[in-house]
């Protein structure tokens, strides 16, 4: 259980819910305090190429507590995740190293902002993705392709890009749309915030520059979670 500093600085204005996706620069977190949790992240097992490494805990809001839930498993159907729906996943959690920075919780505690909005959920997915890739081989950040998550608020913090090029994020209205409605290179310190039902998401492939490894690290945070039918329970609501 940890207490949450100074939540009033990322009190959002009166809104019903997004118009549209949100894009910012937070300023307020030092990417550079969050960078070196990426370089423990074991490699994602149901992913063949060995390019992607990954952690997943579960958080919950309470007033200024964040309370990190217990350990979860991820699960998508079919519909939403082609490439690994209907398969129960488990990662290991963040670290708690990670949990206990200030910078950290901030993230959290701004995306819920956004929960507070548009969901009636308080339980919060954070996901820790890092994607590598070489001279000789790509990292692909989406797999799957233009998808859904199948949960109420997506959000993509970028904390680092190093030694690469592409990995440009796109909205699309449609799935069938050949032209996204946003297309960007998150830049660390940015941060996408959109309604998964209103917006399909992609990521594109990253390319190492050069011969060295390149990365690309992100925090995915969702709400609520992803949870197998068989755990989702209704204390994740208000």
């Amino acid at each position: 259980m940890l207490n949450l500093s100074k939540p009033q600085e990322f009190i959002k204005p009166e809104a019903n819910c997004l118009a549209s996706y949100v894009l910012e620069m937070l300023t307020a977190i030092d990417v550079e305090q969050l960078q070196p949790s990426f370089a423990h992240l074991p490699a994602d097992p149901y992913l063949e190429g060995g390019y992607r490494f990954r952690r997943l805990s579960h958080f919950k809001i309470d007033g200024d507590r964040l309370i990190q839930q217990p350990h979860r498993r991820l699960f998508q159907s079919r519909q939403y995740n082609p490439l690994l729906g209907d398969v129960v996943r488990e990662y290991a959690e963040l670290e708690d190293e990670l949990i206990q920075q200030e910078v950290f919780q901030r993230l959290v505690w701004e995306f819920y902002q956004f929960c507070q909005l548009c969901s009636p959920y308080k339980e919060i997915g954070v996901h820790q993705i890092r994607t590598v890739a070489s001279a000789q081989k790509m990292g692909n950040p989406a797999p799957e392709g233009i998808h859904r998550d199948g949960v109420d608020l997506v959000g993509i913090f970028s904390v680092d890009r190093h030694n690469i090029r592409g990995g440009e994020t796109h909205l699309y209205q449609n799935k069938q749309d050949k032209q996204p409605v946003f297309s960007k290179v998150l830049h660390p310190g940015e941060f996408l915030v959109f309604k998964d039902d209103q917006y399909f998401h992609y990521t594109s492939p990253v390319k190492a520059i050069g011969y060295g490894q390149g990365t690309r690290d992100v925090f995915v945070l969702t709400c609520p979670g992803l949870f197998p039918p068989d755990e989702v329970s209704e204390e994740s609501r208000l």
